[in-house]
Protein backbone atom coordinates (compact mmCIF):
# COMPACT_ATOMS: atom_id res chain seq x y z
CA UNK A 1 0.00 0.00 0.00
CA UNK A 2 2.92 2.33 0.69
CA UNK A 3 3.88 2.48 -3.01
CA UNK A 4 0.94 1.08 -5.04
CA UNK A 5 -1.76 3.65 -4.32
CA UNK A 6 -2.18 7.40 -4.26
CA UNK A 7 -4.78 9.37 -2.29
CA UNK A 8 -7.66 7.24 -3.61
CA UNK A 9 -8.30 4.18 -5.75
CA UNK A 10 -11.30 2.40 -7.23
CA UNK A 11 -9.45 -0.82 -8.04
CA UNK A 12 -7.05 -3.12 -6.22
CA UNK A 13 -3.65 -4.41 -7.34
CA UNK A 14 -3.89 -7.62 -5.27
CA UNK A 15 -6.43 -10.40 -5.10
CA UNK A 16 -7.06 -13.28 -2.68
CA UNK A 17 -9.05 -16.51 -2.88
CA UNK A 18 -12.75 -16.15 -2.08
CA UNK A 19 -12.51 -18.58 0.84
CA UNK A 20 -9.64 -16.62 2.40
CA UNK A 21 -11.32 -13.26 1.71
CA UNK A 22 -14.37 -14.36 3.69
CA UNK A 23 -12.21 -14.36 6.84
CA UNK A 24 -10.89 -10.83 6.27
CA UNK A 25 -12.46 -7.51 7.22
CA UNK A 26 -13.87 -5.49 4.33
CA UNK A 27 -13.56 -1.83 3.42
CA UNK A 28 -16.82 -0.42 2.08
CA UNK A 29 -16.90 2.22 -0.68
CA UNK A 30 -15.91 5.51 0.95
CA UNK A 31 -13.89 3.94 3.78
CA UNK A 32 -10.28 4.89 4.39
CA UNK A 33 -7.69 2.09 4.50
CA UNK A 34 -4.80 3.06 6.78
CA UNK A 35 -1.39 1.31 6.93
CA UNK A 36 -0.40 0.44 10.50
CA UNK A 37 3.29 -0.48 10.17
CA UNK A 38 6.41 0.46 8.25
CA UNK A 39 10.16 0.78 8.72
CA UNK A 40 9.74 4.45 7.79
CA UNK A 41 7.75 6.85 9.99
CA UNK A 42 6.56 8.78 6.95
CA UNK A 43 4.76 5.66 5.64
CA UNK A 44 3.09 4.79 8.96
CA UNK A 45 -0.62 5.72 8.74
CA UNK A 46 -0.43 6.26 5.00
CA UNK A 47 -4.02 6.14 3.82
CA UNK A 48 -6.01 5.55 0.68
CA UNK A 49 -9.71 6.22 0.14
CA UNK A 50 -11.48 3.14 -1.25
CA UNK A 51 -13.85 4.31 -3.98
CA UNK A 52 -14.57 0.99 -5.67
CA UNK A 53 -18.11 -0.17 -6.39
CA UNK A 54 -17.97 -3.11 -3.95
CA UNK A 55 -16.32 -4.09 -0.70
CA UNK A 56 -12.58 -4.83 -0.68
CA UNK A 57 -10.79 -7.28 1.63
CA UNK A 58 -8.13 -5.65 3.81
CA UNK A 59 -5.06 -7.31 5.33
CA UNK A 60 -4.30 -7.37 9.05
CA UNK A 61 -1.59 -4.71 8.65
CA UNK A 62 -4.16 -1.99 7.97
CA UNK A 63 -7.09 -0.31 9.70
CA UNK A 64 -10.41 0.47 8.09
CA UNK A 65 -11.68 3.93 8.99
CA UNK A 66 -15.43 4.21 8.53
CA UNK A 67 -16.62 7.82 8.65
CA UNK A 68 -19.21 10.32 7.43
CA UNK A 69 -16.82 12.76 5.72
CA UNK A 70 -15.82 13.17 2.10
CA UNK A 71 -13.42 10.19 1.68
CA UNK A 72 -10.92 12.02 -0.51
CA UNK A 73 -10.92 14.97 1.87
CA UNK A 74 -9.93 12.63 4.73
CA UNK A 75 -7.24 10.95 2.60
CA UNK A 76 -5.80 14.32 1.63
CA UNK A 77 -5.78 15.39 5.28
CA UNK A 78 -3.80 12.26 6.18
CA UNK A 79 -1.08 13.57 3.85
CA UNK A 80 -1.01 17.04 5.39
CA UNK A 81 1.73 18.42 7.60
CA UNK A 82 -0.80 18.97 10.39
CA UNK A 83 -1.70 15.27 10.46
CA UNK A 84 1.94 14.15 10.08
CA UNK A 85 2.93 16.20 13.14
CA UNK A 86 0.08 14.76 15.20
CA UNK A 87 0.73 11.14 14.32
CA UNK A 88 4.37 11.28 15.48
CA UNK A 89 3.18 11.16 19.08
CA UNK A 90 1.44 7.84 18.50
CA UNK A 91 4.19 5.93 16.66
CA UNK A 92 5.99 3.21 18.62
CA UNK A 93 8.50 0.43 17.91
CA UNK A 94 12.16 0.25 16.96
CA UNK A 95 13.02 -1.38 13.62
CA UNK A 96 9.36 -1.82 12.66
CA UNK A 97 7.39 1.33 13.43
CA UNK A 98 3.64 1.11 14.11
CA UNK A 99 0.63 3.08 15.23
CA UNK A 100 -2.31 1.65 17.15
CA UNK A 101 -5.99 2.19 16.52
CA UNK A 102 -6.29 3.92 19.90
CA UNK A 103 -3.51 6.35 18.97
CA UNK A 104 -5.17 7.10 15.64
CA UNK A 105 -8.55 7.65 17.29
CA UNK A 106 -7.08 10.42 19.44
CA UNK A 107 -5.77 12.44 16.47
CA UNK A 108 -7.75 15.54 15.57
CA UNK A 109 -9.19 16.28 12.14
CA UNK A 110 -10.91 19.52 11.05
CA UNK A 111 -14.51 18.93 9.96
CA UNK A 112 -15.70 21.78 7.74
CA UNK A 113 -19.13 21.49 6.07
CA UNK A 114 -19.37 18.85 3.35
CA UNK A 115 -19.59 21.48 0.62
CA UNK A 116 -16.27 22.95 1.85
CA UNK A 117 -14.74 19.46 1.91
CA UNK A 118 -15.89 18.89 -1.66
CA UNK A 119 -14.42 22.23 -2.79
CA UNK A 120 -11.09 21.45 -1.11
CA UNK A 121 -11.04 18.07 -2.85
CA UNK A 122 -11.86 19.70 -6.20
CA UNK A 123 -9.00 22.18 -5.83
CA UNK A 124 -6.51 19.52 -4.72
CA UNK A 125 -7.61 17.11 -7.46
CA UNK A 126 -7.12 19.87 -10.03
CA UNK A 127 -3.74 20.76 -8.60
CA UNK A 128 -2.67 17.08 -8.48
CA UNK A 129 -3.75 16.53 -12.10
CA UNK A 130 -1.93 19.68 -13.20
CA UNK A 131 1.14 18.66 -11.25
CA UNK A 132 1.10 15.17 -12.82
CA UNK A 133 0.74 16.66 -16.32
CA UNK A 134 3.46 19.24 -15.75
CA UNK A 135 5.70 16.65 -14.14
CA UNK A 136 5.34 14.28 -17.10
CA UNK A 137 6.16 17.09 -19.53
CA UNK A 138 9.01 18.32 -17.38
CA UNK A 139 10.44 14.83 -16.91
CA UNK A 140 10.44 14.25 -20.67
CA UNK A 141 12.04 17.62 -21.33
CA UNK A 142 14.58 17.26 -18.54
CA UNK A 143 15.41 13.71 -19.57
CA UNK A 144 16.20 14.83 -23.11
CA UNK A 145 18.28 17.75 -21.83
CA UNK A 146 19.99 15.56 -19.27
CA UNK A 147 20.87 12.91 -21.83
CA UNK A 148 22.33 15.53 -24.17
CA UNK A 149 24.30 17.10 -21.33
CA UNK A 150 25.48 13.71 -20.12
CA UNK A 151 26.62 12.71 -23.59
CA UNK A 152 28.54 15.97 -23.93
CA UNK A 153 30.08 15.45 -20.49
CA UNK A 154 31.03 11.86 -21.36
CA UNK A 155 32.74 12.95 -24.56
CA UNK A 156 34.54 15.74 -22.72
CA UNK A 157 35.51 13.31 -19.94
CA UNK A 158 36.82 10.69 -22.40
CA UNK A 159 38.88 13.35 -24.19
CA UNK A 160 40.27 14.70 -20.92
CA UNK A 161 41.00 11.20 -19.60
CA UNK A 162 42.82 10.18 -22.76
CA UNK A 163 44.82 13.42 -22.76
CA UNK A 164 45.90 12.88 -19.15
CA UNK A 165 46.87 9.28 -19.91
CA UNK A 166 48.82 10.02 -23.10
CA UNK A 167 52.58 10.03 -22.61
CA UNK A 168 55.47 10.46 -25.04
CA UNK A 169 57.47 7.29 -25.64
CA UNK A 170 60.64 8.78 -24.12
CA UNK A 171 59.03 10.75 -21.32
CA UNK A 172 57.90 7.80 -19.22
CA UNK A 173 58.64 4.11 -18.75
CA UNK A 174 56.62 1.79 -20.96
CA UNK A 175 56.16 -1.91 -20.27
CA UNK A 176 53.88 -4.73 -21.34
CA UNK A 177 51.14 -5.79 -18.94
CA UNK A 178 52.91 -9.14 -18.71
CA UNK A 179 56.01 -7.35 -17.41
CA UNK A 180 54.02 -5.20 -14.99
CA UNK A 181 52.09 -8.01 -13.29
CA UNK A 182 50.51 -11.46 -13.55
CA UNK A 183 47.11 -12.70 -14.65
CA UNK A 184 45.04 -15.13 -12.57
CA UNK A 185 41.99 -16.65 -14.25
CA UNK A 186 38.83 -17.05 -12.19
CA UNK A 187 36.77 -20.22 -11.81
CA UNK A 188 33.24 -20.86 -13.00
CA UNK A 189 30.17 -20.40 -10.84
CA UNK A 190 26.52 -20.34 -11.89
CA UNK A 191 23.26 -18.71 -10.85
CA UNK A 192 22.50 -21.78 -8.71
CA UNK A 193 25.54 -20.93 -6.56
CA UNK A 194 24.31 -17.43 -5.73
CA UNK A 195 22.95 -16.75 -2.23
CA UNK A 196 21.89 -13.62 -0.35
CA UNK A 197 24.79 -13.73 2.10
CA UNK A 198 28.04 -15.61 1.51
CA UNK A 199 31.34 -15.28 -0.35
CA UNK A 200 31.63 -11.91 -2.16
CA UNK A 201 31.92 -12.45 -5.90
CA UNK A 202 32.10 -10.57 -9.19
CA UNK A 203 30.34 -12.16 -12.16
CA UNK A 204 31.94 -11.11 -15.43
CA UNK A 205 28.64 -9.76 -16.77
CA UNK A 206 28.40 -7.35 -13.83
CA UNK A 207 31.58 -5.61 -14.93
CA UNK A 208 29.64 -4.33 -17.97
CA UNK A 209 26.53 -3.33 -16.04
CA UNK A 210 27.08 -2.86 -12.28
CA UNK A 211 30.58 -1.55 -11.77
CA UNK A 212 32.48 1.52 -12.81
CA UNK A 213 36.19 2.21 -12.57
CA UNK A 214 36.49 0.84 -9.03
CA UNK A 215 34.47 -1.39 -6.68
CA UNK A 216 34.64 -1.64 -2.91
CA UNK A 217 31.80 -4.08 -2.33
CA UNK A 218 30.41 -7.03 -4.29
CA UNK A 219 26.90 -7.18 -5.74
CA UNK A 220 26.86 -11.01 -5.69
CA UNK A 221 27.52 -13.62 -3.00
CA UNK A 222 28.15 -17.36 -3.35
CA UNK A 223 27.52 -20.40 -1.17
CA UNK A 224 30.23 -20.60 1.55
CA UNK A 225 30.90 -24.30 0.84
CA UNK A 226 32.31 -23.34 -2.59
CA UNK A 227 35.16 -21.35 -1.01
CA UNK A 228 38.00 -23.82 -1.64
CA UNK A 229 37.10 -24.29 -5.31
CA UNK A 230 37.06 -20.61 -6.27
CA UNK A 231 39.76 -18.16 -7.33
CA UNK A 232 39.96 -14.69 -5.91
CA UNK A 233 41.01 -11.14 -6.67
CA UNK A 234 42.82 -9.46 -3.80
CA UNK A 235 42.56 -5.83 -2.76
CA UNK A 236 44.33 -3.77 -5.44
CA UNK A 237 43.89 -6.33 -8.24
CA UNK A 238 42.23 -5.21 -11.47
CA UNK A 239 39.52 -7.61 -12.64
CA UNK A 240 39.38 -7.82 -16.45
CA UNK A 241 36.69 -9.44 -18.63
CA UNK A 242 37.93 -11.72 -21.42
CA UNK A 243 34.65 -12.16 -23.34
CA UNK A 244 31.89 -9.93 -24.69
CA UNK A 245 29.41 -9.33 -27.47
CA UNK A 246 31.49 -6.45 -28.86
CA UNK A 247 35.17 -5.63 -29.13
CA UNK A 248 34.54 -2.66 -26.81
CA UNK A 249 33.17 -4.94 -24.06
CA UNK A 250 36.18 -7.26 -24.07
CA UNK A 251 38.88 -6.10 -21.71
CA UNK A 252 36.55 -3.94 -19.60
CA UNK A 253 38.03 -3.72 -16.13
CA UNK A 254 37.28 -2.75 -12.54
CA UNK A 255 39.81 -2.12 -9.79
CA UNK A 256 38.88 -4.17 -6.70
CA UNK A 257 39.40 -2.00 -3.59
CA UNK A 258 37.29 -4.04 -1.17
CA UNK A 259 38.80 -5.07 2.16
CA UNK A 260 38.28 -8.82 1.61
CA UNK A 261 39.17 -11.07 -1.32
CA UNK A 262 36.46 -11.44 -3.96
CA UNK A 263 35.74 -14.54 -6.06
CA UNK A 264 35.90 -13.99 -9.82
CA UNK A 265 34.28 -15.85 -12.71
CA UNK A 266 36.30 -17.84 -15.23
CA UNK A 267 35.41 -15.38 -18.00
CA UNK A 268 37.57 -12.84 -16.19
CA UNK A 269 41.00 -12.67 -14.68
CA UNK A 270 42.62 -10.78 -11.84
CA UNK A 271 45.62 -8.68 -12.82
CA UNK A 272 48.01 -8.58 -9.84
CA UNK A 273 50.63 -5.82 -9.86
CA UNK A 274 52.37 -3.17 -7.76
CA UNK A 275 50.92 -0.07 -9.48
CA UNK A 276 48.02 2.18 -8.54
CA UNK A 277 44.99 -0.03 -9.34
CA UNK A 278 42.68 2.88 -10.13
CA UNK A 279 45.26 4.31 -12.54
CA UNK A 280 45.39 0.99 -14.38
CA UNK A 281 41.59 0.73 -14.46
CA UNK A 282 41.37 4.24 -15.94
CA UNK A 283 44.07 3.46 -18.50
CA UNK A 284 42.21 0.36 -19.66
CA UNK A 285 39.33 2.68 -20.66
CA UNK A 286 41.45 4.85 -22.99
CA UNK A 287 41.24 4.95 -26.77
CA UNK A 288 44.93 3.95 -26.90
CA UNK A 289 44.29 0.76 -24.94
CA UNK A 290 41.14 0.01 -27.00
CA UNK A 291 43.19 0.38 -30.18
CA UNK A 292 46.02 -1.87 -28.94
CA UNK A 293 43.61 -4.41 -27.45
CA UNK A 294 41.65 -4.84 -30.68
CA UNK A 295 44.67 -6.53 -32.30
CA UNK A 296 44.32 -9.44 -29.88
CA UNK A 297 40.54 -9.91 -29.85
CA UNK A 298 39.26 -13.07 -31.54
CA UNK A 299 36.28 -11.93 -33.63
CA UNK A 300 33.96 -14.92 -33.56
CA UNK A 301 30.25 -14.65 -32.65
CA UNK A 302 31.40 -14.02 -29.09
CA UNK A 303 34.48 -11.81 -28.90
CA UNK A 304 37.30 -13.13 -26.69
CA UNK A 305 40.63 -11.83 -25.42
CA UNK A 306 43.33 -14.28 -24.35
CA UNK A 307 45.70 -13.73 -21.45
CA UNK A 308 48.79 -14.13 -23.72
CA UNK A 309 47.31 -11.47 -26.01
CA UNK A 310 46.55 -8.86 -23.35
CA UNK A 311 49.91 -9.55 -21.70
CA UNK A 312 51.62 -8.15 -24.83
CA UNK A 313 49.94 -4.74 -24.64
CA UNK A 314 52.32 -1.94 -23.67
CA UNK A 315 51.17 0.70 -21.21
CA UNK A 316 52.83 3.81 -19.72
CA UNK A 317 54.09 3.42 -16.12
CA UNK A 318 54.70 6.86 -14.62
CA UNK A 319 55.93 7.13 -11.00
CA UNK A 320 53.36 6.17 -8.36
CA UNK A 321 52.95 9.76 -7.20
CA UNK A 322 52.11 10.81 -10.78
CA UNK A 323 49.62 7.92 -11.03
CA UNK A 324 47.97 9.14 -7.81
CA UNK A 325 47.77 12.71 -9.15
CA UNK A 326 46.10 11.55 -12.37
CA UNK A 327 43.63 9.39 -10.40
CA UNK A 328 42.67 12.33 -8.15
CA UNK A 329 41.92 14.52 -11.19
CA UNK A 330 39.93 11.81 -13.00
CA UNK A 331 38.00 10.90 -9.85
CA UNK A 332 36.80 14.49 -9.56
CA UNK A 333 35.77 14.60 -13.20
CA UNK A 334 34.07 11.21 -12.92
CA UNK A 335 32.10 12.49 -9.91
CA UNK A 336 30.86 15.47 -11.94
CA UNK A 337 29.49 13.15 -14.63
CA UNK A 338 27.86 10.83 -12.08
CA UNK A 339 26.37 13.68 -10.04
CA UNK A 340 24.65 14.97 -13.16
CA UNK A 341 22.89 11.63 -13.73
CA UNK A 342 21.80 10.95 -10.13
CA UNK A 343 19.12 12.35 -7.89
CA UNK A 344 15.80 14.04 -8.55
CA UNK A 345 16.08 17.14 -10.73
CA UNK A 346 15.58 20.31 -8.72
CA UNK A 347 12.66 21.42 -10.88
CA UNK A 348 10.63 18.31 -10.04
CA UNK A 349 11.39 18.68 -6.34
CA UNK A 350 10.21 22.28 -6.51
CA UNK A 351 6.91 21.24 -8.15
CA UNK A 352 6.24 18.73 -5.36
CA UNK A 353 7.04 21.27 -2.65
CA UNK A 354 4.70 23.76 -4.25
CA UNK A 355 1.88 21.20 -4.30
CA UNK A 356 2.52 20.20 -0.67
CA UNK A 357 2.50 23.87 0.39
CA UNK A 358 -0.93 24.54 -1.17
CA UNK A 359 -2.34 21.24 0.10
CA UNK A 360 -1.31 22.07 3.67
CA UNK A 361 -2.68 25.62 3.40
CA UNK A 362 -6.04 24.28 2.19
CA UNK A 363 -6.17 21.70 4.97
CA UNK A 364 -5.15 23.99 7.84
CA UNK A 365 -8.02 25.28 9.97
CA UNK A 366 -8.16 27.19 13.20
CA UNK A 367 -9.97 25.27 15.90
CA UNK A 368 -13.32 26.83 16.73
CA UNK A 369 -13.79 28.06 20.27
CA UNK A 370 -15.76 25.67 22.45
Amino acid sequence: MHTCYGVWTDRTVSFVATAFASRLRKARPGDLVVATTSEDDAAVAKAVAWLGSEDAAVSGDAYIFNHSLNPKYVAYFFESEQFQEQKKRGITGTKVRRISGDALSRLGIPVPPLEVQREIVRVLDTFAALEAELEAELEAELEAELEAELEARRRQYAHYRDALLTFPERGVRWATLGEVGEFIRGRRFTKRDVVEDGIPAIHYGEIYTRYGTVARSAATHLQPELASGLRYAKQGDVVIVDVGETVEDVGKAVAWLGESDVAIHDHSFAFRHSQNPTYLSYYLQTAAFQRDKSKYVARTKVKTLSMPGIAKIRIPIPPLEEQARIVAILDRFDALVNDLSSGLPAELAARRKQYEYYRDRLLTFKEAAA
